[in-house]
């Protein structure tokens, strides 16, 4: 059966890369997850038995769990899509505490941009005015810009629009001017830059003033910045490339959380509740 399995899963990760339009880190962990579950999960009557994998991993939080049960779930439905007759056991979902992402304030980024050189800059000043994740910004291709707007490819290949500040149009022309790139727009040797490399520009700018920052860390800035200065939940959905709003609903809580947090400090009635 194992023979079976480990079949499969070359096709399945194939099927992530060129169907779903996953990025290469993302298969990966999909392939680290399924090594590991092969070495434990027992088979009987076209039954797969997750429990012994489930007590191996009953120590890590939940949403790491979660996080690799999706991955195996996802892999049996391929199979049974191909044909297989099988089920699972032992897969039974766990609940997860929905948590608020961290945005950066604006005055944090605009300090970050004022040490940036061009570089750092433009990597920060795209995932801030645009939303985009770390894998769509590293794909951007020259074709898909133009004065006014972006085509950006996301998630399961589903393109979506983007309108571009005057300010960043005129930070890609000068970049493109400079670096002459050919097909994308962060290039190197002719190949598109990986998304470690653009990562690692971000990362290291912000340490210089003392803050962790990822990518996805930009990408909430964004949303919630757009929240908070009363844009309408139904543009942001889609400027994120949200396959459903009610992704995008955590972002209005944290609106909320900070609405109450600045008014508290305001108002002059609050004291008791600072």
């Amino acid at each position: 059966m194992k023979t079976l399995l480990t079949s499969y899963k070359l096709d399945f990760l194939d099927y992530l890369t060129d169907l779903r339009g996953y990025s290469d880190l993302t298969v990966k962990t999909y392939a680290m997850v399924l090594d590991e579950a092969f070495k434990l999960i027992t088979f009987e009557d076209n039954i797969l038995n997750l429990t012994p994998y489930r007590l191996k991993i009953a120590s890590l939080n939940s949403k790491t769990i979660s996080k690799k049960l999706s991955a195996i779930r996802s892999f049996v439905k391929f199979m049974q899509d191909k044909g297989e007759k099988i089920s699972l056991k032992g897969d039974s979902s766990i609940k997860v505490a929905k948590t608020l992402p961290k945005p950066i304030s604006n005055e944090h980024i605009q300090e970050a941009l004022a040490i940036a050189d061009k570089d750092e800059k433009i990597v920060v000043v795209l995932l801030y005015t645009l939303g985009l994740r770390i894998s769509e910004l590293c794909s951007i291709e020259l074709e898909a810009i133009d004065k006014e707007w972006i085509s950006v490819l996301g998630k399961g290949n589903k393109q979506r629009q983007i309108p571009l500040l005057r300010v960043t149009y005129e930070l890609i022309e000068a970049y493109k001017n400079e670096k002459s790139p050919r097909r994308f727009l962060f290039e190197k040797n002719g190949a598109k830059l990986s998304e470690n490399t653009l990562r690692y520009k971000l990362t290291t700018l912000f340490k210089k003033i003392g803050l962790h920052v990822t990518p996805h860390m930009l990408r909430h800035s964004y949303a919630t910045h757009l929240l908070n200065n009363d844009a309408r939940i139904a543009d942001v959905s889609e400027l994120l490339g949200h396959l459903s709003m009610a992704t995008t609903q955590i972002y209005t809580k944290l609106s909320s959380s900070m609405k109450m947090k600045n008014y508290q400090a305001a108002h002059p009635l609050a004291i008791g509740d600072k």
